[in-house]
């Protein structure tokens, strides 16, 4: 016979009232019910706990060495009922959230901010990187959630992903330099004699800009190469060339011009990934329906469409 946590409760209520009644009365239930409950404990631990006396009940030795422990395990069993509790309810938790360069600075910061006005409580860590990072790091299981650039060829069919929003590359350039082109809008081969940017290696709009060029025709010519998404604006904001990138990070850069590209255009696909069938804990599935519900509601940038 197993001993049940409920009758280590009854139990204890009889060490700390020494009296049937009185227990019974406390717990809310009848006097043989609980009188049962004891047996029955007392026939799975193989001891007598309790030895009558004159007005109530004394402990034997072997409830004296039972009585801490009970209190013990039902503390901890309240503990992690309560803990499980607040981590349901979404006062206590953590989300592990990656997201590229570009959408750190552009999306999430206001998506975090209401999600974090409504769960004070959950820690953030948001872990900035490469799409191919990003989705290392899922595979790894170091990740719940990342917001990533789909690749041409779809997803890993290890992850499940929700697309997102469907975003135009533009051209940046100084705004207070002459524009990139006399036109609305720039043919990419426009480019070809314009100092460049670019990315460093394995950054996801590199990949995409130089196979577009090729595409059009000719090798790009570098001013400045290898930054990272800030570096890279701060280089075209200090006039050592253009450079291609996503229209979003474009929104509080007034330094900075956003060009269109003539049809057919560059763009791109942001979609939320997970690993598939994987249980999000709580807190990430919250965030998950918050990255979702924010760009429904939203008002985008230039250059951005929710899909």
């Amino acid at each position: 016979m197993t001993v049940q946590l409920q009758q280590l409760r009854y139990f204890v209520a009889v060490a700390e009232f020494r009296h049937f009644t009185q227990a019974a009365d406390e717990l809310g239930v009848s006097q043989p019910t609980l009188s049962k409950q004891i047996h029955t404990l007392e026939m799975s631990l193989g001891a007598p706990l309790f030895e009558r006396i004159r007005g109530g009940v004394t402990l034997t030795v072997a409830g004296e060495t039972l009585l801490p422990l009970a209190q013990r395990m039902i503390a901890d069993a309240d503990a992690a009922r309560d803990a499980v509790a607040d981590i349901v309810g979404l006062r206590r938790g953590e989300v592990r959230l990656g997201a590229t360069p570009s959408l750190c600075s552009s999306l999430l910061p206001a998506v975090l901010r209401d999600y974090r006005a409504e769960h004070p409580g959950i820690r953030l860590h948001v872990t900035e990187g490469s799409s191919q990072d990003l989705i290392a790091e899922l595979l790894a299981h170091t990740l719940d959630l990342a917001l990533i650039v789909l690749p041409e060829q779809g997803a890993d069919p290890a992850l499940e992903t929700v697309e997102l929003l469907r975003e135009s590359l533009v051209v940046a350039s100084v705004a207070s330099g002459p524009a990139p082109t006399v036109a609305r809008q720039l043919d990419l081969t426009e480019l070809r004699h314009t100092p460049m940017v670019m990315f460093r290696d394995g950054y996801d709009i590199r990949d995409v800009t130089l196979q577009a060029c090729e595409r059009a025709g000719f090798t790009p010519k570098f001013a400045v190469e290898g930054g990272e998404m800030d570096a890279v604006l701060a280089f075209v904001e200090a006039g050592l060339g253009v450079a291609l990138v996503p229209s979003m990070v474009l929104a509080n850069r007034p330094l900075l011009r956003a060009t269109p590209l003539a049809p057919p255009g560059m763009r791109r696909t942001i979609a939320l990934a997970q690993r598939r069938a994987a249980i999000l804990p709580h807190a990430a599935a919250a965030l998950r329906e918050a990255v979702i519900e924010h760009i429904a509601a939203g008002e985008l940038p230039f250059g951005v469409r929710a899909l």
